[in-house]
């Protein structure tokens, strides 16, 4: 059986856009009622593929050696916000869609959970936060990651973030812009739970639970970079209608959470056969929040529940979207900063000061020739 053309693909898009636009204009009104929560579902499971599509064509430019470019970088001063880490203190709290608009069913319903006192970070961590946990060794330090996920990085072999690619001790990365060295100050991504939650260990912290994710941006305005913005690439400066004080909370990355994807209390799947859409994946999958850089603004809210497998899977069709890592801050309660804190700070500030010593654009292109150099996606193919 030959694989479909793009012509084949095109032409089924146009007979279901035709028989739709018949459809819903034929239809009496009852008709409609009937139909609309199919229909709507269907609009946003496309939304998911739009975004899906994007991020398997970069699966694909990463391991295509002529270094295609799908859309020119945008070109900017690479600042992030300074870190703080915010405080919230106990209290029984209502998480969930209250009902009011579309949601997917696995957002409902609305019920109340117990929060203990916790600290946030206010943005995501960088890729320079994350180079110092590469540089420290650790991919090599099982004390830091969870058994399953030490395993998973032993059979995959997993050296650094997917797409990270080290030649003479410089990182670069591959985007939908083609390759390009590291920017120290954007936040990392293309991490899986396991190097998220190793990563949170190794400095200290953990990730949140989703909960706590929610509860923490529940009065932060819904802003940040989204598809719209035509930028295809985590940004490293927040959005103009990014006001914080938490910020990065949507756009440029999805951000995993500590809590495993099941059904809230009094959970029920739809009737028929849209009760598969999310229920019979509550099985071994963690929860991501926000949204990402190639996520639509219209597709992005407060309550909304992304999940995926905890390791990094192979297969494009199921390939992961933007994936990055916020954290909570567990050693505040500690009398002094472990070991890993310092090493995260001092490496972190060394990381930073050699880039600003060596004048790098964070846009600069790199050599084209893959001679000599060690490629983080080896093992990964």
């Amino acid at each position: 059986m030959s694989r479909p053309t793009a012509v084949d693909v095109f032409g089924y898009r146009a007979y279901v856009d035709k028989h739709m636009d018949r459809l819903l204009r034929a239809s009496d009104s009852r008709t409609l009622d009937r139909a609309e929560p199919a229909v709507v579902l269907g609009i946003h499971h496309e939304q998911q593929h739009q975004e899906l599509i994007l991020t398997n064509l970069k699966h694909a430019w990463a391991a295509n050696p002529l270094h295609p470019v799908y859309r020119e970088a945008v070109s900017e001063a690479a600042v992030p916000p300074r870190r703080a880490w915010l405080t919230f203190p106990p209290r029984l709290a209502s998480i969930g869609h209250d009902g009011s608009g579309f949601a997917f069913d696995n957002e409902l319903p609305r019920h109340q959970t117990w929060l203990h006192g916790f600290q946030l970070a206010s943005r995501l961590a960088t890729n320079a936060e994350y180079q110092g946990f590469v540089a420290d060794g650790g991919y090599d330090r099982p004390e830091f990651w969870l058994s399953d996920g030490w395993a998973a990085r032993q059979v995959q072999g997993w050296e650094a973030p997917l797409y990270w690619t080290e030649e003479n001790g410089e990182w670069s990365m591959t985007t939908l812009a083609g390759p390009r060295l590291l920017c120290p100050s954007e936040p990392v991504c293309h991490v899986s739970y396991y190097e998220a939650d190793a990563f949170a260990r190794w400095a200290g912290a953990r990730l949140p639970t989703e909960a706590e994710w929610e509860i923490a941006s529940s009065d932060v305005p819904l802003g940040g970079h989204f598809l719209e913005a035509g930028r295809f690439h985590p940004a490293a400066t927040t959005a103009a209608d990014d006001p914080g004080p938490i910020y990065q909370l949507y756009g440029d990355v999805w951000q995993w959470t500590a809590s495993p994807y099941a059904g809230y209390p009094g959970y029920a799947p739809l009737t028929g056969a849209l009760g598969e859409y999310n229920g019979k994946f509550m099985c071994n999958q963690f929860v991501l929040r926000g949204a990402s850089c190639v996520t639509p603004r219209g597709h992005t809210r407060l309550t909304y529940r992304n999940f995926f497998p905890p390791g990094r899977p192979l297969a494009v069709q199921r390939h992961p979207p933007c994936q990055g890592s916020r954290m909570i801050d567990a050693v505040r309660q500690r009398s002094t900063p472990p070991p890993s804190r310092r090493r995260w700070a001092n490496s972190s500030r060394t990381c930073s000061a050699a880039w600003e010593r060596r004048g790098r654009n964070c846009l600069a292109s790199t050599s084209t020739t893959r001679t000599g150099r060690r490629c983080s996606m080896k093992s990964r193919r």
